[in-house]
């Protein structure tokens, strides 16, 4: 497995703008797709509903069809339901190190990312964990890299919640499905209904 190192002068303007862009990143897989045009973000709760599972997925896979990249965060529930719906067209951000397969459920979904011609990223040097407490700081990362972000289901306390604050200080709209206790509170206060403004 390939580790390439990405350094700053060589990210897309998308990252280099963000308040606080990271110093390099490094890469497994399709390093090209860090420079697509049309990047959706696609983050939520670890623990979705059967209704969050099912829109994911159909959003998720509409948003390819229009040419998308989908980026998220490989976590359990939302993110990984939107990386296996665009499995041919996402790119995987970790809070650790590009050759740990974290969460280790995850492990198939990791290699097929890879086996798609996906990319898996992180500033987190190789073989390094960080604190839990330190993982939503890749959520800047997630949201930097996209256009916009999407959030189907999540809690009022939640990394959800983190990355879309992160957004809009990056100037990036947020889109939401209403239903869950974030995602409403978000919409309340200004965020688009993704069900009545399809991109």
């Amino acid at each position: 497995m390939e580790i390439r190192k990405i350094l700053f002068k060589d990210f897309p303007e998308s990252l280099k703008n963000i308040p606080d862009p990271p110093k390099s990143l490094y890469v497994v897989g399709n390093e090209k797709l860090l420079a697509a045009e049309k990047i959706i973000a696609i983050v939520g709760t670890r623990n979705p509903t059967e209704f969050g599972k099912e829109i994911t997925a159909k959003i998720a896979k509409e948003f390819v069809k229009k040419g998308y990249i989908i980026i998220s965060g490989m976590a359990k529930g939302i993110d990984s339901v939107a990386h296996w719906a665009a499995i041919n067209k996402t790119i995987a951000v970790l809070g650790c190190g590009v050759d740990i397969i974290y969460p280790p459920e995850n492990r198939e979904l990791y290699f097929q990312i890879l086996q798609n011609n996906g990319a898996i990223i992180s500033e987190i040097p190789p073989g390094q964990f960080v604190p839990r407490n330190k993982f939503a700081a890749r959520n800047r990362i997630i949201s930097g890299l996209a256009q916009a972000v999407l959030i189907p289901e999540c809690s009022l306390r939640s990394g959800s919640m983190v990355t879309a604050r992160l957004a809009l200080d990056q100037g990036k709209d947020i889109y939401c499905v209403p239903g869950s206790e974030g995602t409403d509170y978000l919409i309340s206060q200004g965020a688009n209904d993704i069900l009545e403004r399809w991109i």
